[in-house]
């Protein structure tokens, strides 16, 4: 789906994928839930996933939006994992 310029969607917006056509609808790159959307490439021997919201993701958590803004990783930390 297409939005004019000046109209973004709003950050909970769910919307048809335009690489698939599943139900549920996935969430919107733009979303705050983005990686929930489903793979539709996996390259583990890359460390890359596309999902169908045009979301990279990389083993190392960081992602690469579909408008070209990255997502630093977010690991969790050795200190939070072990409480």
């Amino acid at each position: 789906m297409r939005y004019p310029i000046g109209e973004p969607p709003s950050p909970t917006t769910h919307q048809r994928c335009e690489m698939c056509e599943h139900q549920p609808l996935c969430p919107s790159a733009e979303a705050f839930d983005h990686e929930a959307a489903r793979v539709v490439a996996s390259h583990p021997e890359q460390g890359w996933s596309l999902l169908c919201n045009g979301v990279l993701l990389f083993d190392d958590t960081g992602e690469l939006l579909p408008d070209g803004r990255i997502i630093a990783p977010h690991r969790m930390s050795a200190s939070l994992r072990a409480a």
